[in-house]
């Protein structure tokens, strides 16, 4: 089965067929750097993340972009008010960015531009614009006009009629043809503000301009995917769309991909209702695979819900994952049981594959691979061991790694202990077997006022450090 996926602009899945064959060029919108970043930032980053993984799986060159927005209304607001240069603040919420997604275990994007290093190409696109008559200038802003684009709105599905009731951009409405259309560069307004001298007078771009100017800069005028939150189909992408393709006269994307937004309490998490849980908030309670277990488990276009209950699900899943990949107890390497497991493995991997081809639907692939973790677990109760076992172990590793996931237990007591807890779980289920209630009961009492927590599930018993 080919991979699929679901394209926002056509509202179907497609087939996926790159440009170049085995090179795929992607495009992320990344953070605006004015605040801490959030586990909105987060879910999106995992993602494309993950994506980019199995494209890479399935061996696909992937050049991936994600860009910095580092000129910003909200950069410049928050420096005066903390005094600083604009730019100082971007860089620090950058390099602590770059952090976050480093303890997520999300590989780095193979370039990622700023908006600061790509005035030369954003002048260059308004420019155009002005000259094929999509844009013109006012006291040195310059604007697109909206209403000339007549394919406007393709990907959002909106009416023009519809935009002037809804959401348009407020910016120097006095000085538009036309209340719809948006900036492309604004005139700067103090001399505090960042600008630079364009034709049009000493100003910075719009916010839209900066993405397309980075697309068409780093991998050409039409790419393969572009990605991002749905929150930004209207109308950030839909003004890429605009400007890019009026300028380049080709498509900007063949496939729109876009996540769904975090949902704390039944609300959108956002800045403006004050409900935002940070990543270091996340990391400082959990493991970086616990918040990567609750994205996987529902599909990246629909909501993420977030909650006590969910994180706590999402925390048994990764115990479980780690307790497969406990040492076996046997050494057998033939039989029946070891059929069973090898069959399981096998099984797992394409299932675990159909599921990804099906628009990357890690709900689904993530089942398939605990049918693996409950495979694993009775093998090892029935004694299995040796290469068979190791195999087995080997495709949880080779599929969960193919998720991004590191299944790394911090030893907080120290690792050389874990060898000799195993020993004490073994037991203990040895004891349970055999109705040794009282002795069985005494091992995970001691286990626990030594900080291990043992959990018994139908799967076997798995510990962690409190």
């Amino acid at each position: 089965m080919p991979l699929q996926v679901y394209n926002t602009l056509t509202r179907q899945k497609e087939i996926f067929e790159p440009l170049e064959p085995g090179v795929v060029r992607m495009y992320v919108c990344g953070p605006t750097v004015y605040a801490d970043a959030h586990i909105g930032h987060a879910m999106s980053a995992i993602v494309f993340d993950v994506i980019r993984r199995y494209l890479e799986y399935k061996g696909y060159q992937v050049i991936h972009v994600m860009n910095f927005t580092d000129v910003d209304d909200k950069i410049i607001n928050k420096a005066r008010e903390q005094g600083v240069d604009p730019f100082a603040l971007a860089q620090g919420y950058i390099e602590k960015f770059l952090e976050q997604m480093d303890a997520l275990n999300v590989k780095r994007p193979t370039v990622m531009p700023r908006v600061s290093g790509t005035i030369d190409e954003i002048i260059a696109m308004v420019q155009e614009l002005i000259d094929k008559g999509y844009a013109y200038e006012v006291d040195g802003n310059v604007f697109f006009r909206v209403r000339k684009d007549e394919d406007y709105g393709k990907l959002s599905r909106r009416k023009l009629d519809e935009t002037m009731r809804g959401e348009r951009e407020k910016y120097a409405e006095e000085l538009k043809e036309d209340p719809l259309d948006f900036a492309l560069w604004k005139a700067q307004k103090s001399p505090d503000e960042p600008a630079w001298e364009s034709p049009w007078g000493k100003g910075r771009p719009g916010w839209h301009i900066e993405c397309s100017a980075m697309v068409r800069k780093h991998l050409g005028p039409t790419i393969d995917i572009h990605g991002g939150g749905n929150d930004l189909i209207f109308p950030h992408h839909e003004n890429e769309i605009a400007q890019s393709e009026s300028c380049n006269d080709a498509p900007l994307a063949r496939y729109w991909l876009h996540n769904g937004m975090v949902v704390l309490s039944g609300e959108k998490m956002s800045k403006s209702l004050g409900n935002l849980v940070t990543i270091d908030e996340f990391l400082a309670q959990h493991d970086a695979d616990v918040f990567r277990l609750l994205v996987l488990g529902s599909h990246y276009r629909k909501p993420l819900v977030y909650n006590d209950a969910v994180v706590a699900q999402a925390e048994k899943a990764y115990q479980r994952l780690l307790g497969a990949l406990r040492p076996p107890t046997g050494d057998k390497t033939q039989g029946p049981e070891v059929d069973a497991l090898l069959n399981a493995a096998r099984e797992a991997k394409q299932r675990f594959e159909e599921a990804m081809d099906d628009d990357f639907n890690t709900a689904a692939a993530l089942g398939h691979i605990f049918e693996l973790v409950k495979a694993i677990n009775t093998a090892r109760d029935a004694g299995v061991g040796g290469e068979p076992f190791a195999q087995a172990q080997a495709t949880l590793k080779e599929l969960t790694g193919v998720l991004g996931l590191r299944l790394q237990p911090k030893a907080s007591t120290g690792s050389d202990a874990a060898p000799f807890i195993d020993l004490l779980v073994e037991v203990r289920s040895q004891l349970r077997q055999a109705r040794q209630w009282v002795l069985a009961d005494m091992i995970r009492d001691r286990l626990a006022d030594l900080g291990v927590v043992l959990e018994d599930t139908r799967d076997g018993t798995t510990w962690s450090w409190k």
